[in-house]
């Protein structure tokens, strides 16, 4: 795509959007009058960040006259949110669009175009709204409004995919029009599709799964049997469950070769007698073997029961580790298990200690040791924390769930973020009312001026005596010292000292975060966050790669995560209900 014109660019900066237009959507069909005398709202998703509204008028104004282009910003970084709108004066240059540039690429990326809904009455229509699973890999958003778009005019389609873009083989299609929906599942459920048979239905919310999934568990028929001996005969596995009633079919799974893979099927034509099986079965021998009798259940609600089995004995292990597990970093490579053991020994009855090993057996500088009691815990950390072990200090702290310490950082973050809300708004509040400059803690917020570069922060009596030139070229250290960097008699010599190795240590961490291919702001922010840590501790991250990689993996985690909070929530705010997207499926 060639980059837009003078000509185009002045065109665009005298398009003004206008609310009452914005409003308009493409609610009722197509060959109604009302809708071809409309103007046409459009929702243009998928998008590159870098891609403007320049560049969409370049590509859409050609379909027809646009009468405003907005791209979607985050409020606070300007940076796209990767969807816009762009509005048509008349909906026929709208469907054309649709037509010929919905799943064409713009830079680099597959746009997807679809009518803009605000209406919430009709995104959330579930009648028309249909499911579509067992999707093979290949088919992908094009390829399913492609087979879907001949029933009806098509509001949203999407193909669910995981983290890296891959399809889950299932996907979402949402028609205008009841009668288009019923004609898709009544002519493609079942159909073969990429030599895979695809079932497609109406689209049910949670609640409505729910409600029957609840419904089957009350009325089920179909049982679930496993332990089964592997001589058992398909005569005497349909004999066992006969006589409780009528069995409508029982087959035990099998191999390719034919052999018993020890589990299997029964339905009964009735639920008492289903339900009478389970009851006198489960448990029950049969052929020498205990046998598993239970109501059959779907692979969803397998899923979920595990899950919470998982979450169950989770919880159990953090009830039982809760303030007696300890994690000690900073070892030396010549620390083993044995070692670190006999490091902790005298502070209690030790139940389990590993030091932390990459695939090659090389110690990641880190480890556990686990006391029976919360007060010998206590102890350790009292008196072992910062002891020289084997020339290095030891950081013992009570151990923490990767979730915890990536919510405190956020934490810090979002902490760090609102004081220096704050004091820009006293800045501004004290320059409105005349006040002359009024001494502001320093904040490192972001690269400081190249040496040579005028300083226009506090002077060096606001400094407690250290020149501006200590903190030219500076990077992001996360705000000020933490409490009790400083020595309490307020010397200026010893806070001179503090504030230059300070600014080493930051300088050499920085490096090693900028390369690791981050952008300006979230290695200032990484930073920021690493520093707080005590001195010594960022002099060992500095020598231990695997070290410094775990604390960066968990900052850049706990940073990622607070941007989007704060993203999701400034969208909210920024942006009226009526304006919000039409949730795609």
């Amino acid at each position: 795509m060639s980059d837009v014109t003078e000509k185009t660019a002045e065109q665009l900066g005298n398009l003004k959007i206008d609310d009452s237009q914005e409003q308009q959507t493409a609610t009722s069909t197509p060959s109604s009058a009302t809708t071809e005398n409309s103007s046409a709202s459009l929702y243009v998703g998928d998008l590159d960040p870098s891609v403007s509204e320049a560049l969409l008028y370049d590509i859409f104004s050609p379909i027809g006259s646009v009468s405003s282009i907005r791209v979607c910003r985050d409020a606070i970084t300007k940076t796209s949110l990767g969807y816009a709108y762009v509005n048509f004066n008349d909906h026929e240059a709208g469907k054309k669009a649709i037509e010929k540039l919905n799943y064409t690429p713009i830079k680099g990326r597959l746009c997807r175009i679809m009518w803009s809904q605000r209406d919430p009455a009709l995104r959330k229509k579930g009648s028309a709204n249909i499911f579509i699973k067992n999707l093979h890999s290949d088919i992908d958003n094009k390829a399913l409004y492609d087979t879907f778009s001949v029933f009806g005019n098509i509001l949203s389609s999407k193909i669910a995919t995981d983290e890296t873009g891959k399809s889950k083989g299932f996907g979402f299609v949402h028609f205008e029009d009841d009668t288009a929906a019923k004609e898709a599942i009544d002519a493609l459920n079942g159909m073969l599709l990429n030599g895979q048979e695809i079932f497609v239905g109406p689209h049910l919310s949670r609640k409505e799964r729910d409600s029957q999934l609840e419904e089957s568990k009350a009325n089920f028929t179909n049982i679930y049997v496993k332990n089964i001996n592997l001589e058992t005969t398909d005569e005497e596995f349909t004999e066992l469950f006969s006589k409780y009633g009528k069995v409508l079919s029982a087959a035990l799974e099998k191999t390719e070769d034919g052999k018993l893979k020890g589990f299997g099927f029964v339905d009964f034509e009735n639920h008492e007698d289903a339900a009478k099986a389970v009851e006198e079965l489960n448990g029950s021998q049969f052929k020498d073997q205990e046998l598993f009798v239970s109501r059959a259940q779907k692979k969803y609600e397998r899923m979920q029961e595990l899950k919470k089995q998982y979450e169950a004995s989770r919880l159990e292990k953090m009830a039982k580790y809760q303030g007696v597990n300890l994690f000690i970093k900073n070892l030396d490579d010549s620390i083993d298990d044995e070692k670190l053991k006999e490091e902790f020994a005298p502070y209690g009855n030790i139940t389990s200690v590993r030091v932390m090993r990459t695939e090659n057996g090389k110690s990641r500088g880190f480890g556990f040791v686990c006391f029976s009691t919360p007060e010998e815990a206590t102890k350790a950390i009292t008196e072992k924390n910062q002891q020289i072990v084997a020339g290095k200090p030891l950081y013992v702290a009570i151990a923490q769930r990767k979730d915890v310490r990536r919510s405190q950082l956020a934490q810090q973050i979002q902490a760090r973020n609102q004081m220096r809300y704050q004091q820009a708004t006293a800045a501004a509040a004290a320059a409105a009312a005349g006040i002359p400059g009024q001494f502001m803690p320093p904040m490192f917020y972001g690269v400081m001026p190249p040496r040579g570069v005028p300083f226009n922060g506090p002077n060096p009596q606001q400094m407690n005596g250290v020149p501006p030139q200590q903190f030219r070229n500076a990077p992001v250290y996360g705000g000020m010292p933490p409490q009790g960097a400083f020595p309490r008699n307020g010397a200026a010599g010893n806070n001179h000292f503090y504030q230059q190795k300070r600014q080493a240590l930051g300088e050499q961490l920085y490096k090693k975060v900028s390369a690791k291919n981050v952008d300006e702001e979230a290695a200032g922010k990484i930073t920021g966050m690493i520093l707080d840590l005590p001195p010594q501790d960022v002099v060992s991250l500095l020598e231990n790669d695997e070290l410094f990689d775990q604390h960066f993996k968990e900052a850049s985690a706990a940073y990622q995560s607070f941007k989007q909070e704060q993203q999701q929530q400034q969208q909210q705010q920024q942006q009226p209900a009526a304006e919000q997207p039409a949730p795609q499926a």
